[in-house]
C-alpha cells in the first residue's frame, strides 16, 4: 500500500466524497489540487479572503441542499465568522425543530510549529468546543485524518475540522484510498498501557508518543488514547483507561487556562475519583500569546515536560 502524507490523505477524502456524492462542494479563498483539476469550477467555488464570507457561503449552500466543505486560511481569522457560526451553523437543528440540518465541513488550518506569523500558531479548539451544536474534530496521522475526514461530510450537523499544521508533511503513513470513513466521537488507543494514562490529540501525539517510548525504559508502562473527536467527548473510554492504569496525564497544545484538558481532568474527577491513586496532571501550552520562531518550541509541550508530568504522578 502507498504511503501519503497527512494534506495528501485530506485532499483525497475530499475527492472521493466529491465523486460519491454530486452534493458536496468545496469552497476556499484559494485552491490547487485534484478536487480543482477534477471538478472545475461548479463545485470548486472561490471566494475573497473572507473567512465570514466563505462561513455564509456555507450556509447557504447547505440551506439549498448541498454538502458544502468550507476551507478557512487559519483557524486564529475565525473570529470574523463567529456571528455565522454561533448563531446560525450551530443552531439550525435547534431553531427548526430538527426539521433542517446543517451539513456544513469547516475545515480549519491550526497550531505551532511551522515558524508562521503572528495570528497563525493559536490553537482555538475550546471555542468550538464549548459552543453547542457544532461537532469538533482533530486528526493526528494521515489515516486518521481521511477517515474522519470522510465521516465529518457525511455527518448531518456541522463539524469544525480541525488540521494541525505541524502534521501536513511531518509524516507519511500507509492509507487505503478506499472511501471507508472512520467513527467520530470515539477515542483511539494508540498504545496500551498499565501504570499512566496519557490523553492527548493533534500535533501532540507524536511528543505524547515519544514520551511514552522513553517512559518504557524507566519501567513505567503508558497507555495513549487520541482524543480524535474533542466535542463530543468519548468519556467512556477515558474512564475505562484510568480505572486500569490509576493515572491520568493529559497533553494539549493550546493554552492551560479553560482548556479541553480541563473538561477532560472534571470528567475523571466527578466518575472516577476513587480509582486515581495521584492528582490529574496537565502539560499545556502557556496563558500567553504563542510566541514567534524558534520560541515556539518552548511553547509547544516537550518530550520532558511530558515525562516529568508523568514522574509526577508516581511520587505523589
Amino acid at each position: 500500500m502507498r504511503e501519503i502524507s497527512f494534506q495528501k490523505a485530506l485532499e483525497e477524502a475530499v475527492t472521493e466524497e466529491m465523486r460519491r456524492d454530486p452534493r458536496v462542494i468545496t469552497m476556499a479563498t484559494d485552491f490547487t489540487g485534484d478536487p480543482l483539476k477534477e471538478f472545475g469550477p461548479a463545485r470548486v467555488r472561490f471566494s475573497p479572503i473572507s473567512e465570514s464570507v466563505l462561513t455564509g457561503m456555507g450556509l447557504g449552500a447547505a440551506g439549498c441542499g448541498f454538502r458544502p466543505i468550507v476551507n478557512w486560511r487559519m483557524v486564529t481569522f475565525s473570529f470574523v465568522a463567529m456571528d455565522q457560526i454561533v448563531n446560525h451553523l450551530s443552531r439550525m437543528r435547534n431553531r427548526t425543530r430538527g426539521r433542517l440540518t446543517c451539513p456544513v465541513v469547516i475545515r480549519t488550518p491550526h497550531g505551532g510549529g511551522i515558524h508562521a506569523p503572528e495570528h497563525h500558531s493559536e490553537s482555538l479548539e475550546t471555542l468550538f468546543a464549548h459552543t453547542p451544536g457544532l461537532r469538533v474534530v482533530c486528526p493526528s496521522s494521515p489515516a486518521r485524518a481521511y477517515g474522519l475526514l470522510l465521516a465529518s461530510i457525511r455527518e448531518p450537523d456541522p463539524v469544525v475540522f480541525i488540521e494541525p499544521v505541524r502534521l501536513y508533511r511531518l509524516v507519511r503513513q500507509e492509507v487505503a484510498d478506499d472511501g471507508q470513513a472512520l467513527p467520530l466521537d470515539v477515542c483511539y488507543l494508540l498504545r496500551a498501557g498499565t501504570d499512566v494514562t496519557l490523553v492527548t490529540w493533534g500535533a501532540m501525539t507524536f511528543e505524547t508518543m515519544r514520551a511514552a517510548d522513553e517512559l518504557q525504559k524507566e519501567d513505567i508502562s503508558a497507555e495513549v488514547i487520541d482524543l480524535a473527536t474533542i466535542s463530543p467527548i468519548d468519556a467512556d473510554t477515558i474512564l475505562e483507561s484510568v480505572a486500569k492504569t490509576g493515572r491520568l496525564v493529559i497533553v494539549h497544545e493550546a493554552a492551560r487556562n479553560c482548556g479541553v484538558g480541563a473538561e477532560i481532568a472534571a470528567i475523571v474527577a466527578e466518575k472516577a475519583l476513587y480509582d486515581l491513586q495521584a492528582p490529574i496532571r496537565r502539560v499545556t501550552g502557556y496563558d500567553t500569546v504563542m510566541p514567534l520562531s524558534r520560541l515556539e518550541y518552548e511553547y509547544i509541550p516537550s518530550v520532558a515536560r511530558i515525562m516529568d508530568a508523568v514522574r509526577e504522578t508516581f511520587a505523589d
